[in-house]
This record gives structure tokens, sequence and C-alpha cells, in this order.
């Protein structure tokens, strides 16, 4: 078995880019549209209008140190869930296993992964949870103590659902959506890119996945780039970075109309620890972070030179940073790493911005960018919260399905007849949407 492995990852050999963790398995060919073999060509649909629909995203990155989460880890911080409320959660990690050879060279230790998925599911839908457990105390109990083999989670309603989950040795990224956006996503698809050992094994590298919201392309690139902070290792982070965009490639779709590239999509995220360092003396790296000088800092960022200059990064963009550098820390401590007297024969690690979320495309705007003081690993974790917007072609065809559909009773129960003045009064919003 090793062998084998060992072979295809060195080979980069790839298990196909529908080989990937989702909660609808048995309708992945309904989700990528897959024609049967009567429909050679697709009818013509008479278009009923065109418009934008504005989506809230949200994106964190961590790496996690090869930690694995305990049973009592509240994410509720990093997911923000108690402040926001999105449409898109991605969530990337890095490290979730050591970076040993038994696992960058063996298969996946999906153990891990499914804990953070377990862990993700929680607390997006844990207002759900709370709700349903108020409203069907006993039915839930009757499912708990249910002998069919199905667990708690398949069977309560669940406001967000996962779509893809993947991961590269240590690399992993999740995506979960609201339930009523689920019906208009499409093509989800995933490509494994490793830069590692020998520029091909997965203990550094990216998961990138795609999916098509209505009529636009959406991708995400979770990545963990070379790291190193002697002067000209960025050169090597670089490197990752061209070999990411040139390797990437997604399957062309049914009709061959889809985007194979990342830089091809409409809109593009890219987050993960991508461990640019600030190209300044640690001990003036150290002195300005504890006088909270970002501005100054962020000046000598290699990442934000990077941006300026637009070589590898040409045409994205990143927003302002006003929180501190999210490494390196003593686990569980406030602390930077070097900073604590007597301690012998450590590294010093000058503090820097190695977590990061940036992008490209039209379409895309950042509303928040901070950090989450989760303090599991000698990394805090980044997030962001975008809107996105996309493209909505309406056909006669679609709009037939519409009023057809569970979303279109959902509305309707909104509205009355009133016997007085033979007029439908909307009991919500003034306005229908579709």
């Amino acid at each position: 078995m090793w062998p084998r492995l060992v072979a295809n990852k060195f080979l980069r050999k790839t298990l196909g880019s529908n080989n990937f963790v989702t909660d609808f398995p048995g309708n992945i060919e309904g989700i990528l549209e897959i024609p049967s073999s009567d429909q050679t060509s697709p009818r013509p649909k008479t278009i009923f209008n065109h418009r934008n629909d504005v989506h809230k995203v949200f994106v964190s990155t961590w790496n996690v140190g090869g930690i694995a989460p305990h049973d009592a880890l509240n994410i509720e911080d990093l997911l923000d869930t108690c402040n926001n409320s999105c449409d898109i959660y991605v969530i990337g990690f890095q490290e979730i296993v050591p970076l040993r050879a038994s696992n960058v060279l063996g298969s996946e230790k999906s153990k891990i992964s499914m804990k953070w998925n377990s862990l993700i599911r929680e607390a997006l839908n844990k207002k759900i949870h709370s709700r349903e457990h108020e409203q069907n105390n006993h039915r839930q109990e009757s499912v708990k103590n249910a002998k069919n083999g199905k667990s708690i989670e398949s069977s309560i309603p669940q406001e967000f659902q996962c779509i893809i989950s993947k991961q590269m040795v240590g690399i992993m990224i999740s995506v979960w959506v609201r339930n009523d956006l689920r019906p208009f996503i499409k093509h989800p698809s995933v490509s494994c890119v490793g830069c590692g050992i020998m520029s091909c094994l997965g203990n550094k590298g990216a998961v990138s996945v795609r999916f098509q919201l209505h009529g636009t392309n959406l991708c995400f690139v979770c990545s963990h780039l070379a790291s190193g902070g002697r002067e000209g290792d960025e050169k090597y982070r670089n490197s990752d970075v061209a070999e990411i965009f040139s390797r990437t490639s997604f399957p062309r779709g049914p009709l061959l109309d889809l985007p194979r590239k990342i830089l091809d999509h409409d809109q593009v995220i890219f987050l993960g620890d991508l461990n640019y360092r600030i190209s300044l003396p640690e001990a003036t790296t150290r002195l300005l972070t504890n006088r909270e000088e970002w501005n100054a800092l962020q000046e000598n960022d290699q990442l934000r030179m990077e941006l300026r200059d637009g070589q590898i990064f040409q045409g994205w963009q990143e927003g302002i940073i006003k929180f501190a550098p999210t490494y390196k820390y003593y686990p569980n401590s406030d602390s930077y790493y070097g900073c604590l007297e007597g301690i012998k024969g450590e590294k010093r690690r000058a503090p820097a911005w190695c977590d990061r979320v940036i992008w490209y495309g039209v379409g895309l705007k950042q509303h928040e960018y901070s950090r989450s003081e989760l303090k599991l690993s000698d990394h805090r974790p980044v997030k962001a919260i975008f809107t996105a917007e996309v493209g909505v072609t309406q056909t006669t065809k679609g709009f037939q399905r519409f009023f057809l559909s569970d979303r279109f009773e959902r509305i309707t129960s909104h509205f009355e007849l009133s016997d007085s003045t033979d007029e439908i009064l909307c009991k919500g919003r003034s306005s229908l949407q579709m």
C-alpha cells in the first residue's frame, strides 16, 4: 500500500476533482449537472430577467500546529457566529496533523478532519439546535436512542451544511453554505498541489476549491507556503505561489464552459499560512510590535511589498491590518516566542503576519479583517468577512421551477388576503425577491 501511495505523491497523481467530503454524496451528479446521454445539446432558454444578488462570505485561516482539537474547544469566536450571520463559511486550516514523514508520505488521517468538521457543524448550527431542543425535546430523545444507525446531526434540521471538505496532509479547507443557497450551487470541484519535499509533497502547497453560485464562479485557495525567516526566503514562497497558479486545474464541466485555472474565476480568495515575514531586524520588529506601530511594520511586510510590486500577486488586494502579528506565540499564552528570559536553546522568531487573507476579481468587498484569540497553537487565527456580488439570470424554465418550489411557499406564507379591500397585504417584506 505504502509504495503505491508514495509513488503517486511523487508523480503528482491526484484522486480526482470530485474526491472530497460533502453532506450530499448521493447527489453529487445532480449538483454537478452531468447531462444524460439523450441531452446532446442544451435547449435554448428564454431569459426572463437578470440581476445581481449580494451574499455575505466568511473566511478564516488557522495554523493549528499539529494539535488535535479537544472536545471542549469552542470555535464560536473563530466563526464569529455571535456577532455575524453569513451565507457562506470558508474555513481553512494548516498543520491539522504533525508534519512528520508518516503523515506526509502516508494516507490522509481523516479522523482529525472529521473532528474539525464536527466542531464547525456544531458552532454554525448552534442556534437552530437550541430551538429544536426547546420545541421538540421529546423528538430529540427518540432520535438519540434510535437504533437505526442515524446520527443526531443527520436527523436534526440544520441551517448550514458542508458542500466541500478536502484535506491534503495537514492542509484542510471546509466550505459550508446556508441551506436555501444550496440549490443554486453547481459544479463543486477540488484541486490539490503539493509544493513541499522535492517540490511535490503535500507538507506545503494548496488545496483549492471552486463552485458556481448562480452565474458566478468562485474559487477559494487554502495554502501553506514555504517557511523561513532569513533574507531571501520570500523567493521560495513566491515560487510556491507560482506553482500553485500554474498546476492547479479544474474540470471544464459538461458544457466545457467552466474556468480551469485559479485566475480564470470571477472571484478568488487566497487564504492560509503564507509565511511572509517582516524585513526588519528582529529587535526592531519586536520594538514596533510592542508599540503597536502596525503601519511601520506593514511598510516592511514581505507580502505587502509583493502586492505593491505587482509581480506574483498582480491585481490582488488585502484589507488594512489593524491587529497584532499572528505568529509566533507560545501555545496557550499571550507571549511571543523568544521574549521570555531564561529559556536556553530555543530559536528566536520575530513576530510576523504569517496568516493572511487576500482576494482577486470583481464583485468582492471586504468589510472586516481581524484575528481571533484562540490559543491552541503558536498561531492566532485570522478571519475576514466579504460581500460577494453574483449574477443571477432567471430563465422562464427557472422562473417556473421557482413557483413550484418550497422557497415560493415560504415566501407566500407571509402574505394574506384582506376581505375588506381585496388587496394582498404583506406581513413581512414590502418587495418580493426571487
